[in-house]
């Protein structure tokens, strides 16, 4: 096996996160910069995550009966679609809920296609490089992510808030030609059940598992606390510390040079260290910078704000890379896309959530205030962890599979 990931994978996997991630960029710059509350900002960022909450289980689903590779090219459909769509809104400098209906369409694609990859990924290598496979998506999605913000921070600073969400729609196209390249093999045969009890199956597995459980209880808690960030940060950086949109998207860049830096040292990490230890470190670490951040002073404001944005990086790929290893390692085949959408619908289905009482939080308490709501929920994510039986696991597990249970 000459490389852990199909370049095609790669592809897929790759461009689909960085769309997703300038897309978020692009519109919380472009509205802050167009005058738009910090509610407004909130509901603009919660309209672009629901995706992830609304789409992934019954996604998941999916991808455990039909061919990935349609799912993938569907994904790559939503992104061109809906990014097009926002693109042209801002052209027209209208800023409210049809773009924020263009870019839960748009956010639709990367749902689908991060469960088909999920999916696709357990089949093509052996468990024992799997956390080397998942670093390699991850330190190519983490130089994407490292580009994102600049690219937004440079466009919406000149007046092109548009040309970010061109951009994504070009990802988009990418994913369809990388799709084409993918294994078009449906998964084994499984009885048809409805989907709501296709869906709790999955749920249950997660709920009954001594390892899943609290990874996903730490993931609910982490989403929701970087998405309240995501939410208030943009208007605290340009109005309390009072930096330009450049300054902003160059220190927010800077999460993508702690993503770089964790996945080019998670596998080595990841065969050194014991398990337990990379998943507390991940949402401790991400405490440590919000709460830096939070008692800076504005003089400090740039520093503060990059650190920050690095520590939200390094440690989440870690914790990242490290979970989604151990969740394809004692995962049962069949379920492998309906736990991966349970955990999904954990990790990310909270971001709206978090959007929301960010945003709320900002108009109703004020900036500096709100920046303590972020701190409490990764207080809570990182006790998630310490609470639980993880912090004592030293090995990546094989072969501790838990039954498949009909709901």
């Amino acid at each position: 096996m000459s490389s852990p990931v199909p370049i095609a994978l790669l592809l897929a996997g790759v461009s689909s996160q960085f769309a997703d991630k300038l897309a978020l960029d692009t519109i919380s710059l472009a509205a802050t910069q167009g005058g738009a509350s910090p509610r407004l900002v909130g509901l603009l960022v919660a309209a672009q995550s629901a995706a992830w909450l609304l789409v992934s289980l019954p996604a998941g689903v999916f991808a455990d009966r039909i061919a990935p590779r349609s799912l993938v090219m569907l994904g790559g459909g939503l992104m061109l679609a809906g990014s097009l769509m926002g693109a042209g809104l801002l052209a027209l400098g209208l800023v409210g809920w049809p773009l924020g209906l263009s870019t839960f369409i748009a956010a639709s694609g990367p749902v689908v296609i991060a469960l088909s990859i999920f999916v696709l990924l357990p089949r093509m290598v052996a468990v024992s490089t799997l956390p080397s496979a998942n670093g390699r998506l991850e330190l190519g999605r983490a130089c994407f992510s490292l580009a994102a913000p600049l690219i937004a921070g440079w466009a919406v600073a000149r007046g092109m808030g548009a040309l970010g969400l061109v951009l994504c729609a070009l990802a988009g196209l990418v994913v369809l030609v990388a799709a084409t390249r993918l294994p078009g093999n449906r998964p084994p045969a499984q009885p048809r059940q409805p989907l709501h009890r296709a869906i709790a199956e999955g749920g249950a597995f997660v709920a009954r598992h001594p390892y899943l459980r609290p990874i996903a209880l730490c993931a609910i808690g982490w989403n929701m606390a970087f998405f309240a960030f995501l939410a208030i940060v943009t208007p605290y950086a340009a109005r309390v510390l009072l930096l330009a949109p450049e300054t902003i998207g160059l220190a927010s860049s800077v999460y993508g040079a702690g993503l770089i830096v964790g996945a080019l040292s998670g596998p080595i990490l990841i065969a050194r260290l014991p398990t337990g230890l990379l998943l507390v470190f991940g949402p401790a670490s991400s405490l440590f910078g919000a709460g830096l951040l939070a008692l800076a002073p504005a003089s400090l404001g740039w520093p503060a704000l990059a650190l920050a944005f690095f520590l939200f990086g390094f440690g989440p790929i870690l914790w990242f890379i490290t979970q989604t290893s151990l969740r394809q390692a004692v995962t049962p085949q069949g379920l492998l896309g309906r736990v991966s959408a349970t955990l999904t619908t954990a990790m990310y289905g909270m971001r709206p959530v978090g959007a929301l009482a960010g945003g709320l939080a900002g108009e109703w308490l004020g900036l500096q205030i709100a920046m303590l709501l972020p701190v409490g929920l990764f207080a809570l994510s990182t006790l998630a962890i310490l609470a639980s039986r993880m912090p004592g696991l030293r090995t990546m597990p094989e072969g501790e599979m838990m039954p498949m249970v009909r709901a």
